[in-house]
C-alpha cells in the first residue's frame, strides 16, 4: 500500500511540474479532453434536467391515467386529423356510465374548458383558460391551493358560482395574490363569480399542461352556464387503480365505450384513448436520441484531446530518458515506470476533466435564465466524468509508458 501511494505522489508530482513547466502546451493539448467532458456533462445534465422537468409535468396530467377524447394526442406532421373531426365528442352522461361499467377505474372525472376574460372593477384579463371539473377532478389531477379553500362537494352539486383562481391573475388583477380570495370577479357573459381559493403558483410547464398560473376552476354546472359542452373541448379522465395494469384498463375502458356507444363488432373505435404513461416513455426515448448526438460530439473531442495527451507523454518520454534510465538502474520495474507514466496521463485528463466541469457549473448558475429551468449535475455524471477521463488518459499514455518501460538503463542514462 505505501508503495502505491509513492507511485501515486510521484505521479502526481511529475504531472504538476510538467504544467508548470510547459503551461501553454499542457493547456493546449487539453482543451479537447477539456470539450470532450464539457459537451459529456454539460449534454447530460442538460438532458436530465430537462427529461425531469417533462417527466414531472407529464406526472402533472394524472399517473396511471387515461384520458378519453376523440382526438389522438400523439400528433405529428402526417396526423390524420379527418379521420377525427367527425367523431363524437365524449359527453357527461358517458362518464357517469363508464363509472359503473369499468371496476378497474378509481376515479373518472368530466372536463370541460375554453379561453376567455377574467374582470375586475376596471381591469381585464383575456386569453385566461376556464375549466369546468367534476368533483373526481382533484384526485387524478392535484391542485395545491395557496390560500383559501378547494371547490367542496356542495359547489358541484349546486353549479354554485365560485371559482379557484390561478396565482398569475391574481397577481395581475390584485396586485397582491391573496387579495383574491373573497373578490367577486365577473366572466364570460357577464357572470359574476366569487373567488374561494388561490392556486399555489406553478410555474411554466414544457409539456403545456393545465397551466394553472393563467387559469381558473370552476363547477361543471356553472360553466356550463356559460359554454356549450360539446363545443368546449369535453374530455372524459380515467385513473386506474394501483393494482391494475394499463393494459387492462385500457380494455375494459375500449369495451365500456364501445358498449355505451352501441357500436357494432365490424365499426372501429369513434373514440381516443391517450395514455399519459406512453407519453412518458416517448419522451424518453427522445431524450435517450439526444443523449446519443450529445455522445458523439464528446467521443470525438475525447479522441482529439486523446491524441493531444499522447503527444505530450510521447515528448515527456524522450526529456526523461536520463531520469528513466536512472531509475532502472537502481532498481525500478517495468511495471512501476509504466504506471508511473500511465498515471501521469490519466492527471493530465482528470486536469482538462476539471476544466470542462469549471465551465459546464458556471453555465449551470445562469442555467435558470437560459434555458428556463435549472441544470442539475448529478453524482452519477460527475463520476462518468472522472471514469472516462482516466480510461481516456490511459489510453493515451500507454504506447509513451511501454516504450519508457522497455527502455535499456545503459543507453537511457547515455541520452541527452
Amino acid at each position: 500500500m505505501r508503495r502505491v501511494l509513492e507511485i501515486l505522489g510521484s505521479s502526481l508530482n511529475l504531472t504538476w511540474q510538467e504544467f508548470k513547466s510547459h503551461k501553454i502546451r499542457t493547456l493546449l493539448s487539453l482543451t479537447g479532453v477539456a470539450f470532450g467532458i464539457f459537451c459529456i456533462i454539460s449534454v447530460l445534465a442538460t438532458v436530465d434536467s430537462l427529461e425531469y422537468q417533462v417527466q414531472k409535468d407529464i406526472k402533472a396530467l394524472g399517473t396511471n391515467t387515461v384520458y378519453i377524447d376523440k382526438w389522438v394526442y400523439a400528433g405529428g406532421p402526417d396526423y390524420p386529423w379527418w379521420r377525427y373531426v367527425k367523431r363524437p365528442s365524449p359527453s357527461y352522461e358517458e362518464m357517469q356510465l363508464l363509472k359503473q361499467k369499468v371496476p378497474a377505474a378509481s376515479n373518472v372525472a368530466f372536463n370541460i374548458n375554453t379561453n376567455s376574460y377574467v374582470g375586475f372593477e376596471n381591469d381585464v384579463i383575456n386569453s385566461v383558460n376556464y375549466y369546468g371539473i367534476t368533483d373526481e377532478f382533484v384526485n387524478i389531477q392535484p391542485v395545491d391551493i395557496e390560500l383559501g379553500r378547494y371547490l367542496q362537494p356542495a359547489d358541484y352539486d349546486f353549479a354554485a358560482n365560485v371559482i379557484v383562481m390561478g396565482y398569475t391573475i391574481a397577481e395581475t388583477l390584485f396586485g397582491k395574490p391573496e387579495k383574491a380570495v373573497g373578490q367577486t370577479v365577473v366572466l364570460k357573459q357577464g357572470k359574476r363569480a366569487l373567488v374561494v381559493g388561490l392556486i399555489k403558483k406553478q410555474g411554466k410547464s414544457f409539456v403545456g399542461g393545465w397551466e394553472y398560473d393563467n387559469s381558473i376552476l370552476m363547477p361543471l354546472g356553472f360553466m356550463k352556464e356559460m359554454v356549450r359542452e360539446k363545443t368546449s373541448n369535453p374530455i372524459i379522465m380515467v385513473q386506474g387503480k394501483e393494482s391494475v395494469p394499463m393494459e387492462q384498463l385500457r380494455d375494459e375502458l375500449t369495451g365500456a365505450m364501445r358498449s355505451i356507444r352501441k357500436l357494432r363488432p365490424t365499426q372501429e373505435d369513434d373514440f381516443a384513448l391517450n395514455d399519459i404513461d406512453a407519453f412518458s416513455s416517448f419522451a424518453s426515448e427522445i431524450f435517450g436520441g439526444i443523449n446519443k448526438g450529445g455522445w458523439s460530439i464528446a467521443i470525438l473531442s475525447l479522441i482529439v484531446g486523446m491524441f493531444g495527451v499522447a503527444n505530450i507523454m510521447f515528448v515527456t518520454v524522450r526529456e526523461r530518458t536520463s531520469q528513466i534510465g536512472l531509475k532502472k538502474a537502481i532498481g525500478a520495474k517495468r511495471s512501476v515506470i509504466l504506471t508511473e507514466f500511465l498515471l501521469e496521463s490519466a492527471f493530465l485528463c482528470i486536469m482538462g476533466g476539471l476544466l470542462g466541469l469549471i465551465i459546464v457549473f458556471l453555465l449551470t448558475l445562469a442555467s435558470k435564465a437560459i434555458f428556463g429551468f435549472a441544470v442539475f449535475i448529478a453524482p452519477g455524471i460527475l463520476v462518468l466524468a472522472i471514469s472516462i477521463c482516466i480510461i481516456v488518459g490511459v489510453l493515451a499514455g500507454i504506447i509513451p509508458a511501454s516504450i519508457a518501460a522497455k527502455m535499456d538503463p545503459v543507453v537511457a542514462i547515455r541520452s541527452k
